[in-house]
């Protein structure tokens, strides 16, 4: 491969890296990495207590038997369970995952961009009316300007 062929790729790869979607794709996942860690906490510090209240507090614990006899826990364990608790747990964290995004982040974002349409939309309006008025003041100075010519013509 030649020195050129290798910068010619080297600069692709850069362009890659460099549009908006790709890194913004990047940051995306960061913090949605780090937002996992603050929703896991909130639901083995909260929610699960809260079911535990009714229950047990670990919702891994919570399961059916398909197939019996189910006997033991872990790798030690007979019979065919359906694990309802732990799917139970999941979903908890992915609506409570889903409500934050939403509330702190999508709803927010889109009443910003709202707002910045509504901006410009009435700027747009504003300049139309201006450019409107302008057009009709030149209109004016013009009749003026005529009818002022063709009166001072007929003096002369």
């Amino acid at each position: 491969m030649s020195d050129q062929d290798r910068t010619g790729i080297l600069q692709g790869f850069k362009a890659f890296l460099m549009r908006g979607n790709v890194v913004d794709l990047a940051v995306a996942v960061v913090i949605g990495a780090a937002f996992t860690n603050i929703v896991n906490s909130v639901v083995k510090g909260v929610i699960n207590p809260l079911v535990g209240a009714f229950g047990t507090k670990n919702l891994d614990s919570y399961s059916s038997c398909l197939k019996g006899p189910c006997e033991g826990a872990g790798d030690a364990a007979t019979g065919v369970r359906i694990l309802w608790g732990s799917v139970l747990g999941a979903t908890l964290q992915f609506v409570i995952t889903a409500a934050v995004v939403y509330f702190l982040m999508v709803l927010p974002m889109a009443k910003y961009l709202a707002r910045v349409e509504a901006r410009r939309k009435a700027k747009e309006g504003t300049r139309e009316v201006v450019e409107i008025t302008e057009l009709e003041v030149l209109k004016e100075i013009r009749d003026t300007l005529v009818a002022q010519r063709g009166t001072g013509h007929g003096e002369r």
